[in-house]
């Protein structure tokens, strides 16, 4: 199963990120892991930011460049893990950081930046790709990652 979400402008990412929660939620309940593939400034963090905030976080969500993870607090006292893996050379310095530890719990886990976990992905992690059109919509195609 896949699906295809556009997001035409800013505007309409509150939306979008509430409708791809309900989507996850509905085609892919066992998933906790979400990568966000997609090149530097096509809106991964801008995304994960409304994402957090459809999914009750209750601090704003920030890019964790710097951090590697950061750790949002919900409304309803879950966690959601935000991992930002640009400056991550390799899996190795991936797991030093404890990546492994949050990406097998029970608490969402929303990564951008993926390649040098992939190696370590649970098999039922979902697959962000998002793509930037001439008109600046944002086209994201949604599905399980393939296996390695």
């Amino acid at each position: 199963m896949s699906f295809e979400l556009k997001i035409k402008d800013l505007s309409a990412i509150d939306g979008a990120a509430q409708k791809f929660l309900t989507l996850i939620k509905a085609q892919y309940p066992d998933s906790r892991c979400i990568i966000f593939n997609a090149g530097m400034g096509v809106g991964k963090t801008t995304f994960i930011k409304a994402l957090c905030k459809a999914m009750g976080a209750v601090d704003e969500a920030s890019s964790p460049t710097f951090s590697i993870v950061n750790d949002y607090l919900c409304d309803d006292g879950s966690h959601i893990f935000h991992f930002d893996l640009y400056r991550i050379k390799d899996t190795e310095e991936a797991m030093a950081a404890g990546a492994e530890d949050y990406i097998y719990g029970d608490s969402y886990c929303l990564i951008e930046w993926p390649e040098t976990l992939l190696q370590l992905l649970p098999d039922n992690t979902v697959n962000v790709n998002i793509e930037e059109a001439e008109d600046g919509t944002r086209i994201m195609t949604v599905d399980r990652l393939a296996a390695a």
